[in-house]
């Protein structure tokens, strides 16, 4: 599908702290209103994004034209993550209870696809896969008598086997993940692996060893409420982590909703970072880059005192403009541009110059 209204977007600023340079801001809009959560950059040019009604879109020329797609017979189906390795290669996790938790790949950039995993146990619910390289692969869901389910495959879906719950650390009552933004799950080199928590509990499990023993670790987070915690998390090494969240629900409060660790994930501080409101989705290539339902948001450093924050616009039907709900956020393999997706339909591309220290 070619791009609909390739044109410069409104930001309209709500902190001027100068924090991160915003070059030619543009707005890539794809004929479709779905809801986008998934969102994947496997290169400068290709960008995979997937959403509401079994619906994913993907571009091959860097938001010049855009593919709209259906995986058939999923209209009932949200994908809340994609992962994708090139414009062919891709997965795309389904979440929700039950059977409507499902893991599709193809091979052949959508012409085809195969149905790798379907979740049987009614009581689970799939949040958000990683993969440490496009054979190696891990996914996880909301604790099931007392455990959180975690999958993983080693030869490129073909087997998706469950982590054996003896080996996770119990679950707290009420604690869960989200599925937000695809990014409650993090992978580093061949083995590491974190996936962060919500709810009860803002907690952040990582193994070293691809899933087979875990540790876990507190956070300053707020939490406590079903709909505050821990929604994402990224790691620019095995050392340095940022984890973003808040409250949903109060997607505009300022509370900790950003912390850092420097061990590992051994141990989180919390940001001075301000303001800090509610965020979906983190990158940290180096400088930091996080999106929530209210703003985009940008800084050099992760320690450092004040960032840029800004609310991204969308034209209407009456030719008015209205804040952009915003889900994900990813960057371009090169770090040339951001990827910024959302609500109906929302694809924003950002040209930031950041640090990759």
């Amino acid at each position: 599908m070619k791009l609909i209204g390739m044109k410069k977007f409104a930001i309209l600023s709500v902190g001027a702290f100068a924090a991160l340079v915003i070059q030619a801001q543009t707005i890539a809009k794809p004929a479709t209103n779905e809801n986008f959560r998934g969102l994947s950059t496997p290169s400068e040019k290709v960008v995979w994004a997937s959403g509401t009604h079994g619906t994913y879109v993907k571009t091959i020329d860097g938001g010049q034209h855009w593919n709209v797609a259906q995986v058939p017979d999923s209209a009932s189906l949200d994908f809340r993550d994609v992962q994708a390795f090139s414009a062919d290669l891709a997965y795309l996790l389904a979440a929700g209870p039950g059977e409507q938790s499902r893991i599709y790949k193809t091979n052949d950039g959508g012409k085809t696809w195969s149905l790798q995993f379907t979740n049987k146990d009614p009581k689970g619910f799939f949040d958000c896969m990683a993969f440490w390289d496009r054979d190696h692969g891990i996914a996880v869901g909301d604790p099931v008598d007392g455990k959180f389910q975690l999958i993983k495959t080693e030869n490129g879906g073909k087997d998706w086997k469950p982590i054996p719950p003896a080996s996770l650390p119990a679950a707290i009552a009420g604690e869960g993940a989200f599925a937000a933004s695809g990014t409650c799950i993090a992978v580093q080199g061949k083995k590491d692996v974190w996936f962060v928590t919500g709810g009860a509990a803002a907690r952040v499990f990582h193994s070293q060893d691809a899933g087979a023993t875990w540790s876990v670790a507190e956070t300053p987070i707020v939490h406590g409420e079903a709909s505050a915690g821990i929604f994402s998390v990224a790691f620019r090494d095995r050392s340095h982590g940022v984890i973003a969240g808040g409250d949903y629900k109060q997607p505009t409060k300022e509370t900790t909703s950003l912390a850092f660790s420097e061990d590992g994930g051994k141990t989180w501080l919390p940001s001075k970072l301000s303001p800090q409101t509610y965020f979906s989705a983190v990158a940290y290539p180096g400088g930091i880059v996080a999106a929530g339902t209210a703003q985009y948001a940008s800084a050099q450093d992760i320690t450092g005192i004040k960032w840029d924050v800004f609310m991204l616009l969308v034209d209407t039907k009456s030719a008015e403009q209205k804040p952009a709900q915003l889900n994900a956020i990813a960057l371009s393999r090169d770090g040339s541009n951001v990827w910024v997706i959302g609500a109906e339909g929302a694809i924003f591309r950002l040209n930031p110059r950041l640090s990759k220290k």
